[in-house]
């Protein structure tokens, strides 16, 4: 019966969808990959939403829920039927009525399986297409045949642009740049590499001194774009992941002929995404790198080089949660994360069966056994930490949704009570879980 039910409520608000974007006709920025969609997603948000009238997918709005809803500019109604109705009202009512509508949509549009982004693409046709990042194995491939059919999944959405539509690329990634062979549309790449027309450079990380202790506050790179360099600053955020969103969404700018310096500026007062490398500040001085979002093989990997590059005169501890839907590929996976781990951190905390792997992986690397601790959930997990973490730790805590790795970052905050204005999954639905 719920099934039925949500095939009624998804038939219907995308058939509004349809209507909305036929009478409306925005422009449409369609963001895709295997990481980093939800970042990138909104930072180009912050970088052309001073010059034009945009809304963004909110969180990570990307299924066949999440488009239409995006697009009708409505919530998720969860298991309330009187939400949903509400829900299904108000797109009546943007069908019906005249309304002050977005003239751009920022959507993040991703695939938990095969044929959704196919099924999305045959009423969303971009303007711009985003490219982010795809992995050698990425996240939902055990529901796919293989990897490559999570690549050509993706491919749907370049297939997809109009025809005068920009395709945006990734140049660092092979795959991704190989979509150019997809479509003859203009394309623009950005990357590190000497071939991309938006090129980053110089990263590093920011400090500043906190009470005479030296702390991260963010990330800084140099960002090159027609002969013109400038010096880009991200705070809140730290790791290279935090460089690409900020160079795709200079690429999308470039797409539409903004301002390059006022570019730059938008930049700095951009609010990185929650559970995505946030910097929090933790009890007894620590500092919490916050990923706990999602994770999959090559995030989980970015995000222990960042805890190995940081500069800190307290312990390094990786809290590392199970990677979810990695079929075949699990176990080899999460050994080769822990392998990472080993080499990364002082101190590793593990949560969930498949994570054990992770312990292995890590003792191979020849972390002492006394500090590896193994946890079946993470609120056991979150209790030991809060005993055992010392002045000063710098603490990544990541993980698949599934694990519920925020209920660590939760118990750990130098102030619980900024849990839910800063942490992701706080909303009545997932805290009753």
């Amino acid at each position: 019966m719920k099934s039925l039910l949500k095939h009624i409520i998804v038939a219907t608000i995308t058939w509004e969808a349809k209507m909305v974007l036929k009478k409306y006709k925005p422009k449409i920025i369609a963001v895709t990959g295997s990481v980093g969609k939800t970042s990138t997603k909104d930072t180009i948000f912050s970088v052309i939403s001073p010059f034009v009238f945009a809304r963004k997918s909110e969180k990570s709005f990307n299924s066949d829920i999440g488009v239409p809803l995006t697009v009708l500019g409505c919530p998720n109604g969860w298991g309330n039927p009187l939400l949903w109705i509400k829900n299904i009202l108000e797109g009546l009512v943007l069908i019906v009525l005249p309304n002050h509508y977005p003239k751009w949509l920022v959507l993040e549009i991703g695939a938990d399986g095969p044929g959704d982004i196919r099924k999305v693409t045959m009423w969303v046709k971009p303007d711009i297409t985003v490219a982010t990042r795809l992995s050698k194995v990425p996240v939902h491939v055990e529901f796919f045949p293989s990897p490559e059919d999570v690549f050509e999944e993706k491919g749907y959405l370049v297939r997809a642009l109009k025809l005068d539509g920009t395709l945006i690329l990734n140049a660092d990634d092979e795959d991704v740049l190989a979509f150019r062979s997809l479509v003859d549309n203009k394309t623009i790449l950005y990357g590190t590499g000497n071939g991309s027309d938006v090129l980053g450079s110089n990263y590093s990380i920011a400090y500043e001194e906190v009470d005479g202790v030296k702390k991260p506050v963010g990330v800084k790179f140099d960002v090159t774009y027609k002969d013109e360099t400038r010096e880009v600053q991200m705070h809140g955020a730290l790791g290279i992941q935090q460089m690409y969103p900020a160079l795709a969404a200079l690429s999308v700018g470039a797409a539409l002929e903004l301002p390059f310096e006022k570019m730059i500026d938008s930049l700095k007062v951009h609010e990185p995404s929650k559970g995505r490398m946030r910097i929090l500040s933790g009890a007894k001085h620590s500092v919490i790198i916050d990923d706990t979002y999602n994770s999959s093989p090559v995030a989980l990997h970015e995000a222990l080089n960042t805890l190995a590059l940081i500069e800190t005169s307290g312990r390094k501890v990786a809290v590392l949660g199970d990677m979810l839907e990695l079929g075949t590929y699990s176990t080899d996976e999460h050994k080769k994360a822990g392998m990472k781990a080993g080499t990364s951190a002082n101190v590793l905390y593990t949560v969930g069966v498949r994570s054990r792997s992770i312990a292995d992986g890590a003792l191979d690397a020849h972390m002492d056994e006394g500090n590896i601790y193994q946890y079946e959930d993470s609120r056991s997990a979150a209790k030991d930490l809060a005993l055992m973490m010392q002045e000063g730790d710098t603490i990544l805590v990541k993980g698949s949704q599934g694990k519920r790795m925020e209920r660590i970052v939760a118990e750990i905050l130098a102030d619980k009570t900024q849990a839910k204005e800063l942490l992701v999954r706080q909303d009545e639905e997932w805290l009753g879980r």
